[in-house]
């Protein structure tokens, strides 16, 4: 690629099922100039996430659809190159929502400064960023999670999933974690560690399992996948319990909607409350999450993985790869 020129990927055509790299295109542009009260920035690393498979649908939703032929957007982390802003100076990183390219003119608005020297820049995108806070939110402020608690939560080496399990045990909690692989279970176990991990794919019956290993109920489940794990869940929960939805990954890949749980009608007899949330609608909260998650990464009590893969033109790629189960933690691209 030449050095002249700045890299970003459109949206070429809207995925049918499993996105594949036909979808996508890596386009060649010059590099943007900085005008008065603006700043050019070089992304250094960049976040794919699943909810981004939602906007290459056209169709409503809480957040406006991909355009086809345009750049899409994404959460990134850059240094900024030329400063015309009194308020940005060459050298400073900043977070923004202009990933899937290299580089990109701001004029501050929905720009934050980071500091590299207190965290990794990548760590603003995962357990500093979004992916930490909806942790956070979802399994604090939506869960109501309270100390001693038996907490399920589903793919739980994923980004968002893998910080529910350390916080819930933080708390104080019995935390039994859900994941797809040998090598993800043992991390659970060792390193984020829950009291029980359960590998879906060797298991033919996970209501039965998760009775055999919850023998008191199940108070709070962070749904990240929905499918049969929902459905799992409900039949284990507890009178009161909660629910909180944050993904169901398990069919955004889906031609036509799967049938739902079978046994919603539990929620009714078991006074179950399920709530799904957007994490940007508790910014309130960000103070007092920044605070909370510094200092438990700084005592040694969160720690977090990323799958990191290289270069622009792989990131169609990396996030395909979210929905194959081969990554550990937060998927990242470095630019």
């Amino acid at each position: 690629m030449s050095e002249s020129n700045s890299y970003e990927i459109h949206l070429k055509s809207r995925p049918d099922g499993m996105p594949t790299q036909a979808n996508f295109e890596c386009v060649a542009v010059p590099i943007p100039e900085a005008g008065e009260g603006e700043f050019l920035v070089k992304n250094e690393w960049m976040s794919v996430d699943p909810y981004m498979r939602g906007r290459m649908k056209d169709a409503d939703s809480y957040v406006p659809p991909f355009a086809l032929g345009e750049v899409m957007e994404g959460g990134c982390v850059g240094r900024i190159l030329h400063s015309n802003h009194s308020d940005f100076s060459e050298g400073d990183y900043v977070l923004s929502n202009q990933g899937w390219r290299d580089h990109w003119v701001g004029n501050g608005q929905g720009v934050l400064k980071v500091d590299i020297d207190q965290a990794p820049a990548s760590s603003y995108l995962s357990v500093l960023g979004m992916t930490g806070m909806t942790a956070y939110v979802g399994l604090l402020e939506i869960g109501a999670l309270k100390a001693g608690e038996t907490v399920f939560v589903s793919a739980a080496s994923g980004a968002v999933g893998s910080i529910v399990c350390q916080i819930a045990k933080i708390k104080g909690c019995r935390v039994i974690a859900s994941s797809g692989s040998k090598s993800k279970i043992e991390w659970l176990k060792q390193k984020a560690g829950v009291d029980e991990a359960i590998n879906y794919r060797e298991v033919d019956d996970l209501s039965a399992k998760l009775r055999e290993l919850c023998p008191d109920g199940i108070d709070v489940y962070f749904d990240n996948v929905g499918g049969d794990h929902l459905e799992a869940a409900i039949d284990q929960m507890n009178e009161f319990g909660r629910i909180a939805c944050c993904g169901a990954i398990s069919g955004y890949n889906d031609t036509n909607p799967s049938p739902g749980p079978s046994n919603l009608f539990k929620i009714i007899g078991k006074r179950l409350r399920v709530q799904g949330f957007i994490v940007r609608d508790h910014q309130a909260l960000q103070p007092q999450f920044a605070k909370d998650m510094s200092e438990w990464i700084q005592s040694g009590k969160i720690t977090w993985e990323e799958t990191v893969s290289e270069g622009i033109e792989n990131a169609p790629q990396a996030f395909i790869s979210l929905f194959e189960g081969d990554k550990m933690g937060k998927a990242l691209v470095k630019l």
